[in-house]
């Protein structure tokens, strides 16, 4: 019985992976990381398809995820905050100004707040900006706007006040704690390039050449493996160390926005979703997480055209993931 049981296991399994493979060719993306999430547990992880034509993925894939950088910098401030050595309604002001708009008064006001629920008032780039500098378009608190320029300004004040650098920070609040052992902010001589999926284009044949982003972005361009992230998924459902008070603020919605997160409500059961995604040219991720039934899903890929293998991969591997994925999720 038992042989027979494991026969049965590998076949579902290899049903699964021919899926999933099938997802990946018609899409034309050339390959996708996967982290499944039951019952708050990271229960599996896969990678399919190739590095580059000819190069197989491996498990230990390394994948940029854009901006899945932010929920990780989201919940290192939580972290902080928990910990009382960061205040969620402090000015930032107190540790950085940009001296861009060091003499716009509205930036008194900017707080991790603003920045957690995308409203400081900052477009997402500067450089969309005809003049290129950081510029205030609303009062802090008063519109909705994506802006990775609100996590780069709380990345400055964060490294102000403690003096170290983001990623040591995130190494002692996120990395550590999670069981994180192989995500970077920004590419330097330990990244083995060898395992690092190339981004391509829509088609899937054609890798971009720039691909070793070596600055360090809080709102983009993170170096992590489906593993990794899954556990950083898992350790989030699970509270990520938080006060419960805390936990239930961070999920709040304004408007679908949570402070670091998305918020999906109008599930089943009053069910409904945190997630994140993360997109930049030859690069597509997400994550989500359902708090009430501690289940997740992380996808990670080097190719354009994700949408398909995101509503099939929903679909497949979430008990609602029809139902976010026809509100939009």
């Amino acid at each position: 019985m038992r042989v027979a049981a494991l026969l049965l296991s590998l076949a579902a399994f290899s049903a699964h992976a021919q899926d999933v493979d099938a997802w990946l060719a018609e899409a034309k993306v050339p390959a996708v990381g996967i982290a499944v999430i039951k019952d708050g547990q990271l229960r599996q992880v896969r990678v399919h398809g190739e590095l580059v034509k000819g190069t197989p993925a491996p498990y230990d894939t390394i994948f940029n995820v854009a901006s899945l950088t932010k929920p990780v910098v989201s919940m290192l401030t939580w972290r902080l905050i928990a910990e009382k050595q960061w205040q969620l309604d402090e000015p930032l002001a107190k540790y950085w100004v940009d001296p861009d708009v060091a003499g716009d008064p509205r930036h008194a006001k900017l707080t991790t707040r603003h920045v957690l629920g995308h409203t400081t008032g900052f477009k997402n780039w500067r450089f969309l900006e005809e003049s290129e500098k950081l510029t205030f378009h609303s009062e802090p608190g008063e519109k909705a706007g994506y802006s990775g320029e609100g996590f780069e300004y709380l990345r400055r004040a964060l490294e102000k006040k403690f003096g170290r650098p983001l990623q040591q920070l995130a190494q002692t609040y996120v990395f550590e704690p999670a069981g994180m052992r192989e995500t970077r902010f920004a590419w330097d001589a330990s990244v083995d390039e060898s395992r690092f999926a190339r981004w391509h284009d829509g088609e899937g044949k054609h890798a971009y050449p720039k691909h070793k982003t070596t600055s360090v972005n809080a709102a983009d361009d993170l170096l992590t493996t489906a593993e990794d992230y899954g556990r950083f998924a898992a350790w989030v459902l699970n509270g990520a160390g938080l006060p419960e008070a805390l936990f239930l603020e961070m999920q709040q919605a304004n408007n679908k926005m949570a402070l670091g997160w998305e918020n999906i409500g109008g599930l089943p059961n009053g069910g409904y979703a945190l997630l994140h995604g993360g997109s930049d040219r030859g690069v597509k991720a997400m994550v989500v997480l359902f708090p009430k039934t501690k289940e997740g899903l992380v996808l990670l890929m080097n190719g354009e055209n994700a949408m398909p293998v995101y509503q099939k991969a929903f679909e497949h591997f979430l008990r609602y993931g029809k139902e976010l994925w026809a509100l939009g999720g």
